[in-house]
């Protein structure tokens, strides 16, 4: 891998890291040297089975349970990380609201109630919030610092309408690009990643083969994404090599959605 791409010295935060896209971002991450906080709701075994692997793949690493949702406990983590390891670099807001994406069984929406959508408002951009909140006095110090937001190309391709999802990672968007707006003159990056149905992981454990198959078919790339493939545009998005581009989103799909 290039030096360019190398984060030897950095402290990234991942959170919801102990499983699925986060657990692959976080392992990615230790791959290139950085020093990884695997943050968790309540599975610690399957965190520091993550943290485990980060420290064999090269990078140091320990997790920390907190509950994005609550602003505390975040501002408890992000405290005890500039703590212990001095400094924090990167945040990787990947925490997820539970969701279930399965066509036969999402609710319509003559069937949702304002309460669904206001429960993944609070996933998304609530954590979001709190997450950023706590790490912004870090950055501005030092006068650097890099956001990524992990949202969905269901933004701008609802291939299935999951209304309440769907509409909260929108609002993220948006959130992300705001705070980009205002946070550029402090040398702050905020970006987000777009990815498609993304398997296996065990939100998507219930998308049946048939609905995959014809995403597939109308994928140009002909194939779903793999933890992997969203963790390869985040580090970009982390690193120097995008250090002129913020308030952006990368869709990761295969070219489902092409802008």
């Amino acid at each position: 891998m290039t030096a360019a791409l190398k984060f030897a010295g950095k402290v990234v935060l991942v959170t919801g890291a102990s499983r699925g896209i986060g657990a692959e971002i976080a392992r990615s991450f230790a791959r290139e040297g950085a020093t990884v906080v695997v943050n968790y709701l309540s599975n610690t075994e399957a965190a520091h089975a993550v943290v485990a692997q980060c420290v064999a793949a090269g990078g140091d690493a320990w997790a920390v349970q907190a509950d994005v949702g609550s602003a505390d406990a975040v501002q408890a983590m992000v405290d005890g990380i500039v703590q212990d390891a001095g400094r924090l670099d990167i945040v990787v807001n990947n925490a997820l609201r539970h969701y279930a994406f399965d066509p036969r069984t999402r609710t319509a929406f003559d069937d949702l109630s304002w309460r669904q959508y206001q429960s993944q408002f609070d996933g998304s951009v609530g954590a979001a919030f709190n997450v950023c909140r706590a790490a912004l006095p870090h950055f501005k110090q030092r006068a650097q610092g890099c956001i990524v937001n992990l949202v969905s190309n269901l933004v701008e391709h609802p291939v299935v309408p999951y209304h309440d999802y769907t509409t909260a990672k929108a609002a993220l968007v948006a959130f992300s690009r705001n705070l980009a707006a205002e946070l550029g003159p402090y040398g702050v990056r905020v970006n987000c990643v777009a990815p498609g149905l993304v398997y296996p992981t065990d939100a998507s454990g219930g998308t049946q083969e048939a609905f995959r198959e014809q995403l597939i078919a109308a994928t140009p790339l002909r194939r779903i994404a793999r933890p992997e493939d969203v963790a390869g545009p985040v580090l970009f998005l982390a690193s120097g090599w995008s250090g002129f581009m913020t308030g952006q989103v990368l869709f990761v799909d295969g070219g489902l959605v092409m802008r």
